[in-house]
């Protein structure tokens, strides 16, 4: 856990989900009125895959929009959920 991803020679998988920002407390169906809009968000999703890309480091990305089954064999003691502190903000 002292190194990088790069410098302990890993990969990073990003997947998007639009699902994050739903707001459950009215209602029966959770509402996605502060999502960002899709163009918008496709936008920042790919410029995070191209950022960690550019930074060297082996990225695997899912498609926008798409609906994708994932499933992940976790080799070692953590998994790690990055979550903005921007999208919190606004969610």
């Amino acid at each position: 856990m002292n190194l990088s991803v790069a410098q302990a020679g890993g990969g990073v998988l990003l997947i998007p989900n639009f699902t994050l920002c739903a707001q459950t407390g009215k209602g029966h169906r959770p509402s996605f009125i502060d999502a960002m809009p899709p163009a918008q968000a496709e936008l920042v999703f790919t410029g995070l895959c191209d950022a960690v890309a550019a930074a060297g480091v082996p990225t695997a990305r899912g498609v926008f929009g798409a609906h994708m089954e994932v499933s992940l064999v976790n080799d070692g003691p953590i998994t790690i959920v990055l979550d903005s502190l921007e999208h919190k903000a606004r969610c």
